[in-house]
């Protein structure tokens, strides 16, 4: 099985997090992106405890991909300091990781 990876975001507005999915299945640098419904997230900021709407975003995408999308969210990403995690799928479905790779080629 060819591994994949999931990489996550999540921005302050719904039309910002479809510009971020539109944009990495565009450049092939996501095989598909979902966008998440709204959360409310609860921090620290500013030495602050700070809460907040936001709609999640999740990448999926090969793992030699993995550098060049984390570039791009965080090169397009309205905050100072987004949220990027990048998780390695251990096991999936054979088909589907093999459509991943095929998707994430130029």
């Amino acid at each position: 099985m060819e591994q994949i990876s999931v990489v996550t975001t999540v921005v302050d507005s719904r039309s910002v997090a479809d510009i971020l999915a539109a944009a990495a299945v565009a450049g092939r640098l996501a095989a598909c992106a979902q966008v998440g419904g709204q959360v409310d997230s609860t921090y620290w900021w500013r030495s602050a405890v700070e809460t907040s709407s936001e709609w999640s975003v999740l990448f999926k995408t090969a793992p030699d991909r993995v550098n060049a999308l984390v570039d791009q969210i965080r090169a397009t990403h309205p905050y100072e300091v987004p949220e990027i995690l990048v998780t390695r799928v251990e096991s999936g479905n054979p088909d589907y990781t093999a459509w991943v790779h095929a998707q994430t080629r130029p």
